[in-house]
């Protein structure tokens, strides 16, 4: 099993370094070496910024891949229409256990990212910059780097800067989350979309990206967008930041530029020769097979055109010795431990995609990987961030790309491979402790509740499929795809709350006592006596 990775892995380049120069000279560039390496750096109007990050075609290196510019302007428009200075934060929280490219940037170059932060902030007219981190070593370096510039809190400064530490948890790297923490709220998602360039911290607009995106920004304020054009690709021209990890014999951050070869970027590492498959973008990316592998090179475009995804820049090899399918369980688990616990498709749709996976590797046949695949798909884009439809699409992205080891675990005995836990997971070792997995003995084994459906009263509100969905999915028409389910024994509970809540009073549960005494701890009807038949919430 592999341990989580440290803060600050090995760092390579390929080709000319630009985030990273200056590694070579010290582990950490503080300000006059950082000055000595890069220069000064002068400020620009907003305009002529927003002109820049257009012209390299500047992206979001936090896993979305928003449009910078664009970002730019909304908030400025924003802040003038509404009369207000709109405030600046730097997005740090690398909590995904595969990334470690923008820590490794606040613990080795903290400048070059306050760089683009400061020459943001004073485009803009913002008077407060926000750096969020969730590690103890990222948060010592942003404040040493704040102390070094003469950058402080206090009210009468000209510009008040300080660091945001969260704890380390993978929704606690949404946007949304981290302008709440620093609102003084929690660091989980608010439960409704909002628009941080609109209406973020303190109610103000809000420039909010992540740490790799303003450092790149300082490097193209200072060379140039022709020069910056020079390196990389045409139509992404730069440098990217990667995390490459996995079945590799040197787990490392390597600065390369776009239209590399994703496979001289593996063998930098020292992947195998032939992966199995390659794990692109992160927890929330998607599988390339050995085959596409070879035909892929490191860019966004490129990525996506192969199935493939940037993402947040991990890259992750298997190799053939271990199952992918169990690889990706453990995964899968992991996402359902990391929900905030706020709204359905997350808290409840993660660990029944947990679940069904478990149940394809275990066996479960055709039925298994339907029922996974529904799932999957009902999760998608209705949860308060985005964690649900990355979770969604690495499940989809894994039943895609192994199609033969799937194969043999629905249709055969499993592949014969044992699960080697390539893939980092858990921080400090530790093991996930929610429901995949784990439930108490009471809560397993077969159920003998049946919920049915009413056709003659069901109205399509959906709401069954939000409180059960190991049961329930909708269809195309926004009516459940069922009409009759068993019940697994520990969403019986939740059974029983879809029955009450449903709006048209629509469903009933039914329990099968037949061979075995009526459990007690949940009302339901008993087969087998017309008078004994009543269903659950009618009346109520």
């Amino acid at each position: 099993m592999n341990e989580a990775l440290p803060d600050v892995p090995e760092v390579r380049v390929v080709g000319l370094p630009q985030l990273t120069s200056g590694f070579d000279l010290v582990e950490r560039l503080d300000l006059p070496m950082h000055l000595k390496v890069h220069g000064p750096l002068e400020p620009m109007g907003g305009e002529q910024l927003a002109q820049l990050s257009e012209r390299i075609n500047l992206k979001g290196r936090g896993g979305a891949g928003f449009p910078f510019h664009k970002k730019l302007r909304s908030v400025a428009e924003a802040a003038i229409r509404r009369g207000v200075r709109p405030v600046v934060v730097v997005n740090g929280s690398e909590d995904e256990p595969a990334c470690r490219k923008d820590t490794v940037m606040i613990n080795r170059a903290p400048h070059l990212i306050l760089d683009g932060a400061l020459l943001v902030a004073e485009a803009l007219g913002a008077r407060t910059l926000v750096i969020g981190v969730t590690r103890e070593s990222t948060q010592r370096s942003m404040e040493a780097a704040l102390s070094e510039r003469g950058l402080t809190n206090r009210r009468n400064a000209t510009i008040r800067a300080r660091v945001q530490r969260n704890p380390v948890r993978m929704v606690t790297g949404a946007a949304a989350s981290l302008v709440r923490s620093i609102d003084g709220g929690p660091a989980i998602p608010p439960g409704r979309k909002t628009s941080a360039s609109q209406n973020g911290v303190g109610g103000a607009p809000t420039l909010l990206s992540n740490a790799e995106t303003f450092a790149q920004l300082a490097i193209a304020a200072r060379i140039g967008a022709e020069r910056y054009g020079n390196t990389g690709l045409y139509d992404e021209p730069g440098t990217v930041m990667l995390t490459v990890s996995g079945a590799v014999a040197r787990p490392m951050v390597i600065e390369a530029p776009t239209g590399v070869p994703l496979r001289y970027i593996l063998q930098l590492a020292g992947a195998p020769p032939v992966p199995q498959g390659v794990l692109t973008g992160g927890y929330h990316g998607k599988w390339l097979d050995s085959a596409t592998v070879n035909e892929a090179v490191v860019s966004r475009n490129s990525l996506d055109a192969v199935g493939g995804a940037l993402g947040a820049g991990a890259i992750l090899p298997i190799s053939m010795n271990t199952c992918p399918l169990g690889e990706s369980l453990r995964v899968a688990q992991w996402l359902a431990e990391e929900s905030a616990g706020q709204c359905g498709p997350c808290y409840l749709g993660l660990p029944a995609a947990a679940r069904g996976m478990e149940d394809i590797l275990n066996g479960g046949g055709p039925a298994a990987l339907e029922a996974l695949k529904q799932v999957a798909n009902a999760v998608k884009r209705r949860g308060a961030c985005s964690h649900p439809d990355g979770s969604a699409m690495f499940l989809e992205s894994t039943i895609k790309a192994f199609t033969d080891d799937l194969a043999a675990h629905v249709l055969g005995n499993g592949c014969g491979r044992p699960v080697e836990g390539v893939l980092p997971l858990f921080e400090g070792g530790q093991q996930p402790t929610g429901i995949p997995g784990g439930q108490p003995e009471e809560e397993q084994g077969p159920s003998r509740q049946k919920i049915y459906v009413d056709w003659t009263l069901c109205r399509g509100h959906g709401l069954c499929a939000d409180i059960l969905p190991e049961v329930f999915q909708l269809g195309a028409d926004g009516f459940p795809t069922v009409a009759q389910a068993q019940v697994p024994r520990y969403a019986e509970a939740k059974a029983l709350r879809a029955v009450r809540r449903c709006p048209a009073l629509a469903l009933r549960l039914e329990e099968d006592t037949r061979g075995a005494a009526p459990r007690q701890n949940l009302p339901a009807v008993r087969e087998g006596g017309g008078g004994g038949r009543r269903a659950l919430g009618r009346g109520r």
